[in-house]
């Protein structure tokens, strides 16, 4: 049993640090910038909650967070309230937003001026991934630090792999946004095509799903996408701000993305027909209007 925090209460934040609890075992403190939703958290899973990061991050093993961006990381840790202000040397911090690895860079070293480590950590699976507590986790980091978190982060994970030093885990991300946007527009063509040419869609996806076009967004998503309906998992404004974040590495390393701007570029117009929170099947949508 570790003392552990955890920063960041949403769709995914909520669940994870329950599991820190109900499966992990460990003995948790939670922050959320809603208050009332700590304390819901706390109701339902017993932990404790902190007003501020740094209150939460006191004494404490680990801690954990999943906020918004590299704005709200930063807010989160550093300056006077933020958790490294509060952290005890020799402390890990595993941070799970999907952020850039330019502040995964920046923290590190910051953490490292202070005698504690920094994994960053961001996470695939999504809303149901969080729930169910079979994530993928892709870190960056040092070896040492990645080995005493990763019993820690086993608690909703069914993968974890460290892939190199401080940002490499949101590079990772960063490819699987990526290789996740075409696959979601091909899906999209495909369903939009079987419609158009007369044929029954699930029987379609049926069949063609058994061989080499078979993917987890075919199997999970066809059916909802095929009755219009986009009400589930990842929102398109988070996929563009993650998208976002790849097309700016990208200009960075002289990596060409072409297809994902492009994606991209269907997903700012499913926002002009209201669908920000729609799930990111709804590339449909713009074929369909």
């Amino acid at each position: 049993m570790a003392k552990v925090a955890f920063l960041g209460l949403g769709v995914m934040g909520f669940p994870m640090a329950g599991h820190l609890v109900a499966k992990g075992g460990h003995e948790v403190t939670v922050f959320n910038r809603t208050a009332a939703k700590a304390k819901a958290w706390a109701e339902k899973f017993g932990g404790r909650t902190a007003a501020t990061p740094r209150e939460a991050a006191q004494g404490q093993d680990f801690v954990m967070a999943c906020v918004g961006n590299d704005d709200d990381l930063r807010s989160v840790t550093i300056g006077a309230d933020g958790a490294f202000a509060g952290l005890k040397p020799g402390a890990i911090f595993v941070d799970h937003t999907t952020a850039s690895a330019e502040v995964a860079r920046e923290l590190n070293a910051e953490a490292s001026k202070h005698g504690f480590a920094f994994v960053d950590a961001p996470v695939s699976g999504g809303q149901a991934g969080a729930e169910n507590g079979v994530l993928t986790v892709m870190c960056g980091g040092g070896i040492e630090a990645y080995a005493a978190a990763e019993p820690v982060i086993a608690a909703y994970a069914r993968m974890c792999k460290l892939m190199g030093p401080a940002g490499s885990g949101q590079l990772t991300k960063m490819v699987n946004q990526i290789c996740i946007a075409g696959l979601v527009e091909g899906l999209s063509e495909g369903i939009h095509f079987a419609k158009k040419a007369g044929l029954d869609v699930n029987a379609v996806i049926d069949t063609i799903s058994k061989g080499a076009a078979q993917s987890w967004q075919m199997e999970n998503r066809h059916k909802t996408m095929a009755e219009g309906k986009f009400d589930f998992g990842f929102a398109v404004e988070w996929m563009r701000k993650d998208l976002s974040i790849c097309l700016s590495e990208a200009r960075r390393n002289g990596a060409s993305l072409p297809v994902t701007a492009l994606v991209d570029a269907f997903y700012a117009e499913v926002e002009k027909l209201g669908g920000k929170r729609w799930d990111t099947s709804s590339l449909l949508a713009r074929l369909e209007r």
